[in-house]
């Protein structure tokens, strides 16, 4: 486990020749020198577009001083986008930790894999940055907790990525809710359908030479390289992503729980299978989870390879209550009576947002980074601070283990750990490959 002194030493030597070309232009774009915050984007491949057009959003109060990334070709294609979009030219780096070590850094944006959002936020807050992760804020439960940990030691802020709590309509409705709309809420019903193609059987081939392969492993126990993991279909492999419960549907969840007011639930249960293809994807493309609790429910219905939408739309949450339901996704609401009947909507634009943007340029980001940037030179309260988002997080990360043991778990409500099953709680952590690990 690396030490705090061993880290900041092995940043040191990594970034003294950045040292010795940093300009007095630099030093003059600090916070405070013109009151904008320098952020680092990490992590450039997809969703970080998202977060590139959010920043452009808050230009006048956030501009892109560093971007990051493992992959050389990856790194240039964003810095060209962000010096067309943002008007300026960042500083690029492969190695997130040479951009830790920079003063002037007041906040990083985390857009990487999976298994690299908690280890890198925790180094983040611990250098000194505010942290935008991306969902899921953790690979595992007790990453979880030591982000959480890490985040209350330093006093940093750390926001996590699910925008749909800066929605305006989706706030509307969830206030509407807790104050009797329909009723008393008590089952939240949450769906994810997308039409994803197979990623057949990689073969191990020499690394490219455009990518740090070493880097991108990271915490992760090293692995031969194989022709179907990067850029995008790492997240179907265990050892770096989380299926697609986590991948998406920690957004409808965190809706649905926000909705009942709930927080962990007293038990979880999960059916999953791998059924449209047969090829290298480690998880599921369908499942089928509910958590329950005293006296609601909610259960979460992931169709990765099938495209059948409900309501009319590929994902979304209904909430039913005692006198009336409600439909909510990014695009709107629909609320009902107790026989089904509409009775009023809204429509928050024309373009609807499907489950097939992997990008997500949208108003509710540029809202959840406007909150973030907010939150730091304000004080304004974040809307997904990470002790809050990672409350869903874990419960899907619980779904999960739920259907690799093949059975229903009890829960612990305070912390959502599993109550009397050791079995089960192996997987409540991960194996780090040494002088890796994440500390606290």
């Amino acid at each position: 486990m690396i030490t705090r002194r061993e880290f900041i030493d092995a940043i040191a030597v990594g970034t003294a020749s950045l040292a010795i070309g940093t300009t007095a232009k630099s030093y003059a774009q600090i916070l405070g020198s013109n009151d904008r915050l320098n952020f680092a984007v990490i992590g450039l491949n997809g969703r970080a577009y998202a977060h590139l057009s959010a920043l452009k959003a808050n230009k006048a109060k956030a501009r892109i001083s560093h971007v990051c990334d493992v992959e050389s070709n990856i790194l240039k294609r964003f810095a060209d986008s962000a010096t067309q979009e943002m008007g300026e030219a960042p500083v690029t780096d492969k190695d997130f930790r040479h951009v830790l070590a920079l003063k002037e850094i007041d906040a990083i944006t985390i857009a990487t894999p999976d298994h690299w959002h908690a280890p890198m936020a925790i180094a983040g807050v611990q250098a000194g940055k505010h942290v935008y992760v991306e969902k899921p804020c953790s690979h595992n439960p007790a990453e979880g907790v030591m982000l959480i940990e890490a985040q209350k030691k330093t006093g940093k802020l750390v926001q996590m990525g699910s925008q749909q709590r800066s929605s305006p309509h989706t706030i509307e409705i969830v206030d509407k809710i807790h104050n009797g709309l329909i009723g008393r809420a008590y089952f939240a019903k949450t769906w994810y359908s997308n039409v994803r193609k197979s990623i057949g059987y990689g073969k191990v081939v020499p690394v490219p030479a455009t990518l740090d392969w070493d880097l991108f492993q990271g915490p992760a126990p090293r692995q031969d390289y194989k022709d179907n993991v990067q850029p995008y279909n790492w997240h179907w492999f265990k050892t770096w992503g989380t299926g697609e419960s986590l991948n998406n549907g920690t957004h409808e969840i965190d809706v649905a729980r926000w909705a009942l007011g709930v927080e962990y639930p007293h038990s979880v249960t999960s059916t999953a299978g791998r059924f449209q293809f047969k090829d290298d994807w480690q998880f599921y493309d369908t499942m089928m989870t509910s958590f329950d609790y005293d006296d609601a429910m909610i259960s979460w219905e992931g169709k990765c390879c099938n495209g059948m939408k409900y309501y009319g739309r590929d994902r979304g949450v209904a909430v039913m209550g005692t006198t009336g339901s409600v439909i909510v996704d990014r695009d709107g609401y629909e609320i009902y009576d107790l026989k089904g009947k509409k009775t009023s909507e809204y429509k928050a634009d024309k373009a609807a947002t499907s489950s097939t943007d992997l990008i997500g340029r949208d108003s509710m980001t540029d809202l959840h980074f406007a909150n973030f940037i907010a939150g730091i030179q304000t004080g304004a309260k974040l809307h997904q601070p990470v002790a809050q988002g990672n409350v869903a997080v874990t419960m899907l990360q619980l779904s999960n283990v739920a259907w690799e043991v093949n059975r229903e778990l009890r829960l612990d409500t305070t912390d959502g750990k599993v109550l009397d099953d050791p079995t089960a709680m192996k997987y409540w952590g991960r194996e780090y490959e040494k002088g890796w690990a994440p500390h606290v």
